[in-house]
């Protein structure tokens, strides 16, 4: 008959375990590629995770950027300037050209009275 006290397995510090090297090489193998793979997923999930904080950098500049610069509050572009001088000549011009333009309009209006006189 077979007993429940016959499968017992005694291990202490003093037990054996007899291993041919090629199970002891395969098991050496795999223990260094498990590390191998837990050292390269580390790597990348850091490098990820700093990729993460510099993107979020990134995004914050912008933000900081995309509602400064319209306001003028961050400076403006050279050639920004130079068309703002442009622009403000022209209106001069124009401001210019319409009071002549008036002052013809009112000549003329007074000769056609004159003339109808």
């Amino acid at each position: 008959m077979y007993t429940v006290e016959e499968d017992k397995i005694n291990i202490s510090e003093g037990s054996k375990i007899n291993l041919d090297v090629k199970t002891l090489i395969s098991i050496v193998v795999g223990i260094v590629s498990l590390a191998g793979i837990w050292f390269t997923l580390t790597a990348e999930i850091s490098q990820l995770q700093l990729d993460v904080v510099r993107m979020h950098d990134a995004v914050e500049l912008n933000e900081e950027f995309r509602i400064k610069w319209p306001r003028g509050e961050m400076g403006a572009l050279p050639d920004d300037a130079k068309q703002d001088l442009r622009i403000s000549y022209l209106q001069k011009e124009v401001d210019y050209l319409r009071t002549v333009v008036k002052d013809l309009e009112i000549n003329q209006a007074k000769n056609i009275i004159d003339e109808t006189k």
